[in-house]
Order: structure tokens, then C-alpha cells, then sequence
């Protein structure tokens, strides 16, 4: 009589490490880059409007972050020149800039920068038409065209306010860089430990064949 010890085939354990693998690659960068997004502003983006007013309204996906220096936002004129006035409030989702009311017509460029619900900074910028400027913008030049001048000044020395939120890209990329890094050791834990189990099982459950003793 001959017996044999069973074996537990090694398929069912690598494929279960294959699919974890696989899981971890996929599922983890999704997580890692679901910040918070904007969602709408007034004024649009890329939209027109007849004057500067006198205030800039974001509103993202979720409730944000507050905190001194968490939330930055820089509106420019066609010169170059800041119309904000003051700091950013966040009330929620909803993050409001003072601006200064007037400037002249022509594009108008804005940089804003928020942390997410999830504690990661992120960062954006669009473009707004403003149709025609106000009195103010348009009767300095003609009233006034000696004095005008001395008023080229200002904008250089506020042009590089916009620059502050532009740092924020590295944190992004870093985290990212980090996320990939925890995700390959994790492939490797689950490969090792898959192979460490099918050599364990081969070795303990050799397959023996014997003859039973048999009475004479």
C-alpha cells in the first residue's frame, strides 16, 4: 500500500501577491492626488466682465484648510500691478479676496494657492477680461500726464507678490516620490513573504512513497 502527502500548490499564493501588487500600484497614486479642486470662481474663468470688482470669490470641492499662510491668493492688471487689497478669508469651501475696485481694461491674471481637507497644498491660476476700465484708470493719463511718471514705479515693485504661490509644487512631487517608494516595498514584503510560504510548504510535505509492511 503506497501513501502520499498532499501539496499545497504554490498558484493560489502568487496570484493573490500578484493581485495585491497590483492594487497597491493602482489604487495608491489615485488617493495620494485627490486634493481638493476648484470648482467655480466669480469672476470665470476666461469670462469678461465691464469693470474690476471689488472682490474675488473661489469655491472648491470641499471644506479647506485655514491657518496663517494656508491660503494666498494674487490678482494682477495688465501691467503687472496687484489689485488685491488685504488677505484672502476662508469661510468653508469658499475662499474671498478683496480687490481694489478699479484698473484698467484688459486681461487680468490670477495665482491662488489653498491646502486641501487632506492637509496637502495645491495650488492654480486662470485669466479674466475686464471689458472696460474705470474712470479712475482712464482719466489719469489725460488729466494728469506729467505726473504720470512717477506712477510707472509702483507696478515693479509689486510684481513679484505673484510669484509666492509657485513653491508648492514640490511638496506635491515629494509626497508623490514617497507614496511610489512605500508602494515598492510593499510589493517586495508581499513577494518575499509568497515565496517564503511555497518553499516552507515544499519542504515540509515532501511527497514520500512507501511500501506498508505486509504479513506473511
Amino acid at each position: 500500500m503506497k501513501t502520499k502527502a498532499l501539496r499545497h500548490p504554490a498558484t493560489p499564493i502568487a496570484l493573490a501577491a500578484a493581485l495585491l501588487a497590483a492594487f497597491l500600484v493602482l489604487f495608491s497614486p489615485l488617493s495620494a492626488s485627490a486634493h481638493d479642486a476648484l470648482v467655480s470662481s466669480s469672476p470665470a474663468a476666461d469670462s469678461s466682465v465691464e469693470t474690476v470688482p471689488s472682490e474675488l470669490s473661489l469655491t472648491f470641492s470641499a471644506k479647506l484648510i485655514d491657518g496663517e499662510g494656508a491660503t494666498e491668493v494674487v490678482v494682477t492688471d495688465p501691467s503687472g500691478a496687484t489689485v488685491t487689497e488685504g488677505p484672502a478669508t476662508v469661510d468653508g469651501a469658499i475662499v474671498t479676496q478683496p480687490l481694489s475696485g478699479s484698473g484698467p481694461a484688459g486681461a487680468y491674471h490670477v495665482v491662488w494657492k489653498v491646502v486641501s481637507s487632506d492637509g496637502h497644498p495645491t495650488s492654480g491660476e486662470f485669466s479674466f477680461t475686464v471689458a472696460a476700465g474705470d474712470e479712475a484708470a482712464t482719466d489719469t493719463p489725460t488729466t494728469a500726464p506729467a505726473t504720470t511718471a512717477p506712477a510707472t514705479t509702483a507696478p515693479t515693485d509689486q510684481t513679484p507678490t505673484p510669484a509666492s504661490p509657485a513653491p508648492t509644487a514640490p511638496d506635491d512631487a515629494g509626497a508623490s516620490a514617497w507614496i511610489w517608494v512605500l508602494v515598492v516595498l510593499a510589493v517586495l514584503i508581499v513577494i518575499g513573504v509568497a515565496v517564503w510560504l511555497t518553499m516552507r510548504r515544499r519542504g515540509g510535505t515532501a511527497p514520500s512513497d512507501s511500501d506498508a509492511p505486509t504479513e506473511r
